[in-house]
């Protein structure tokens, strides 16, 4: 959850696949987190293997809390409590990378792991916030403040806080893993086969969506995968052995396309890091100088309305689905 006050020196992030991946690339985990804008079953086929999802949605203190699945006091897995305000993606993928089996990982994050075994929740949400490394890397994906406005008097405005959790599969049965709520919740067993564990968590999630207004972007929905480059590279090196000149062509394409979308998160990241305030005065005055500042305000505008619109529209399409 975000907020101003008791945040430990946490920072705000971004629900950006990007942000995420970068994230777990400096916990030495090799998977990727992929924005979801369906959860139909083709959609999420095709990004197996997905470990978890991770639900991004407005928080509201005086809501009535969901009753929608049932504690589990006696939870074995790894589960942390959020004891710091701004540190809830952070958790949220700990959480979930906490009960994944023989999950690959970098030293400080198994240091952490082993160190936290046997904490209750709320020791462990301690710990893993009091972990400088790990603070800072999380820091490092925080858009830097542009301006203060400290000590100008002007009244404080409350600003909406969001909340991330993520669900998954963990002994035979769908959990939400919450740090706000006092233990795990457990939604129900699910089949081995067909979808799995997916079909359980779709229509939780479902659920939950459908207690927003129609039309609400108060929510997104991120996946947890594998990184699929790896196993692309060993489909590619088959067919190309083997001959099969059209299916090689096909997987070039898809390894493109993730290449692609690396180079475009990495700039993305690169941007988060630094402050472009200075930047941006000199262009918005060279801009007015040249008598071209209204034209690209409504150029800017018109632009933005596209994006509302377009995410709209996605929203509404997951909510079809």
């Amino acid at each position: 959850m975000s907020g101003d006050d008791d945040s430990g020196g946490w920072q705000l992030t971004e629900s950006d696949p990007g942000v995420f991946t970068e994230l777990l690339k400096s916990l030495g985990v090799p998977m990727i987190v992929d924005d979801l804008y369906s959860l139909d079953p083709e959609t999420l086929a095709s990004l197996q293997p997905l470990h978890a999802l991770i639900f991004l949605f407005k928080w509201i203190p005086s809501s009535t809390e969901s009753t929608a699945g049932q504690y589990d006091p006696e939870f074995p897995g790894f589960f942390a409590h959020q004891v710091v305000n701004n540190a809830c993606a952070t958790l949220a993928v700990l959480n979930a990378l906490g009960n994944i089996p023989s999950l690959q990982t970098g030293p400080q994050l198994a240091e952490l792991s082993s160190f936290t075994a046997g904490m209750d929740p709320q020791m462990r949400g301690m710990a893993i916030t009091s972990a400088d490394w790990l603070r800072e890397a999380h820091n490092a994906l925080s858009p830097p403040s542009a301006v203060s406005l400290d000590g100008l008097g002007l009244p404080k405005k409350s600003e909406d806080a969001y909340h991330f959790v993520v669900y998954l599969p963990i002994m035979g049965a769908v959990y939400e893993l919450d740090g706000l709520k006092e233990y795990p919740v457990r939604h129900g067993s699910y089949e081995e086969g067909g979808e799995g564990w997916l079909s359980t968590a779709r229509e939780v999630i479902e659920n939950r969506i459908a207690t927003y207004p129609a039309g609400a972007l108060e929510f997104s929905l991120l996946a947890l995968r594998d990184d699929p480059i790896p196993s692309l590279q060993t489909r590619l090196q088959e067919y190309q052995s083997s001959g099969n000149s059209a299916a090689a062509a096909e997987v070039i394409s898809s390894i493109s396309n993730e290449n692609s979308k690396r180079q475009r998160w990495a700039f993305e990241n690169s941007l988060r890091k630094h402050n472009h305030l200075g930047l941006i005065h000199a262009l918005l005055v060279a801009l007015a100088k040249g008598g071209k500042l209204s034209s690209a305000q409504e150029q800017a505008k018109t632009i933005t309305k596209e994006r509302i619109e377009k995410k709209k529209a996605a929203g509404e399409d997951m909510d079809e689905d």
